[in-house]
């Protein structure tokens, strides 16, 4: 295959439509939640993330599961994660089985602030992918995204 090897252009022209819509979300998305409850849409995304770790094995996550998780590099990661530490949303503190492990859990007020976005982060991503549905581009991956089973765990 060959840059110019008409499948390969499909696929780029494809990866390219991948790209608009997941920009389109994430835009939606970050304007809505900025504007009524000062979270950025990696912010609301990590505060999910860690909100499902839970006591017991294999309930809490390292922080490179966590960086897969929220799409961003680990020092990216670490950053975020710092932010909202300062804000009281997090709290880090050292794992008791491991002294070098260093967990991060949402406080109290992280999973207020988290409950009270969630219905204007799935309002607004409902209407961004309500109106990728109107572009012939982008239908039918708004319809493989409304499709896809379940939560997609990272590697």
């Amino acid at each position: 295959m060959t840059a110019t090897d008409p499948a390969m252009t499909a696929l780029a022209h494809r990866w390219s439509a991948l790209s608009l819509l997941h920009g389109r979300i994430e835009s939606r998305v970050g304007r809505v939640l900025q504007a009524g409850h000062k979270l950025s849409a990696r912010e609301y995304s990590l505060l999910d993330v860690l909100s499902r770790q839970h006591d017991g094995e294999g309930g809490h996550l390292q922080m490179r599961q966590v960086a897969d998780s929220v799409v961003l590099s680990q020092s990216a990661t670490t950053r975020l994660v710092t932010r909202l530490e300062e804000r009281g949303l997090l709290s880090r503190y050292l794992c008791p089985t491991d002294r070098r492990g260093i967990y991060t859990d949402v406080t109290e007020a992280g999973l207020r602030l988290l409950d009270e976005a969630r219905p204007t982060h799935n309002t607004a991503l409902s209407e961004a992918l309500d109106e990728a549905a109107g572009d012939p581009a982008l239908a039918p991956l708004v319809k493989a995204v409304r499709e896809l089973p379940g939560a997609i765990q990272p590697a």
